[in-house]
C-alpha cells in the first residue's frame, strides 16, 4: 500500500470508538446549530447570492458565529464537547491518512476523533478513522464541509512546502 503523507504540526484527541460518540460527531457537522449558514445554504438555492461577494458573505457569517460564540460565553451556554483518553501530535498527513508521533494506536482499531485544523472558521474536526499500524490511520468518515476544508489545508500546505524545497517565500 502506497501512502502519500506530508509533514505537518497538528494535534488530535481520540478514542476507541463508541456508540456514545456519533451524537457529537453529528452536531459537530451539522448546520442546526448555526442559524447563519442555514440561511446561506437556503439563499444560494434560490439562487439569492449569486450576484453577492462569496468572501464578503463568508467573512460576515464568521463574524456573526464569533458574535454568537460570546453570547454563549456570556450566558454560559457554551457547547461541551466530549471528554476523548488519548491526545497526540499529528506529524504528517494524507488525503486519506495521517501519521501520528508516538506509537499510540491498535491496529485495525476503529477510533472517534477531533482534529484541531488551521482554517477559516477555526472549529474541531470531527472523524472516525482505523488505524493501519501503531501510528498511520485511514479516515473512514468525515462530514463533506470538512472533507473540503481538509483537503483545501492539504492543498495550501503541499505548495508551501514546494516553495520551501524552491527556496521561494
Amino acid at each position: 500500500m502506497d501512502i502519500r503523507l506530508i509533514p505537518t504540526p497538528l494535534f488530535i484527541e481520540f478514542e476507541e470508538e463508541k456508540k456514545e460518540f456519533k451524537e457529537e460527531y453529528d452536531k459537530l457537522g451539522s448546520e442546526i446549530d448555526d442559524p447563519v449558514g442555514q440561511y446561506l445554504k437556503m439563499a444560494k438555492a434560490r439562487g439569492e447570492t449569486k450576484d453577492s461577494d462569496k468572501v464578503a458573505i463568508e467573512l460576515l457569517s464568521a463574524l456573526h458565529r464569533k458574535v454568537d460564540e460570546i453570547l454563549s460565553l456570556l450566558k454560559d451556554d457554551k457547547q461541551e464537547l466530549m471528554e476523548l483518553k488519548y491526545t497526540a501530535k499529528i506529524i504528517e498527513i494524507g488525503y486519506e491518512h495521517f501519521k501520528i508521533k508516538e506509537k499510540m494506536f491498535i491496529p485495525n482499531q476503529k477510533y472517534y476523533a477531533r482534529i484541531d485544523v488551521p482554517f477559516f472558521p477555526q472549529r474541531e474536526v470531527p472523524i472516525y478513522f482505523i488505524a493501519i499500524n501503531e501510528q498511520i490511520a485511514e479516515i473512514l468518515t468525515m462530514h463533506d464541509r470538512d472533507i473540503k476544508d481538509y483537503n483545501a489545508f492539504i492543498t495550501a500546505r503541499e505548495r508551501a512546502l514546494i516553495r520551501e524545497q524552491k527556496g521561494i517565500k
